[in-house]
C-alpha cells in the first residue's frame, strides 16, 4: 500500500511524534511505502505534496484534534483514529487497513 498520514494530538508534542514514528515502522516493516506530516505546537512539518497524495491508497488521520488541510483528502478513502491507538497498536491497524482495502 502507499500511505499518507496526519498526526495531530492535543498538546502537539509527545503523541504526534511518538505517532509518526509508530507509523513510519510498521508501514516499513509491512513493505508498505509512507509519508508522515504532523501539525504541532511549531506548525506543520513534513507536509504531504500533493504527488504523494494523489498516489495513496489510503489516508491516516491519526489526530485528536481539529487539523487544517483536510480538502486535500477529498476522493481518497480516509481512516480517522485517535493517536493512542497508532502508539498502541500500530501494526494491527495498517493490517486491518490492508484487509479492508482488499475486500
Amino acid at each position: 500500500m502507499k500511505i499518507v498520514a496526519v498526526a495531530a494530538c492535543t498538546s502537539g508534542i509527545a503523541h504526534t511524534y511518538i505517532a509518526k514514528e509508530k507509523l513510519i515502522r510498521s508501514a516499513e516493516a509491512l513493505g508498505h511505502e509512507i509519508h508522515v506530516e504532523t501539525q504541532g505546537t511549531i506548525g506543520t512539518e513534513d507536509e504531504l505534496k500533493p504527488e504523494q497524495i494523489q498516489e495513496a491508497d489510503v489516508v491516516i488521520l491519526a489526530v485528536d484534534i481539529a487539523i487544517t488541510g483536510t480538502e486535500r483528502f477529498e476522493g481518497k478513502k480516509q481512516v480517522k483514529v485517535p493517536t493512542s491507538i497508532v502508539v498502541k497498536a500500530p501494526k494491527q491497524l495498517l493490517q486491518k487497513i490492508e484487509s479492508e482495502l482488499t475486500k
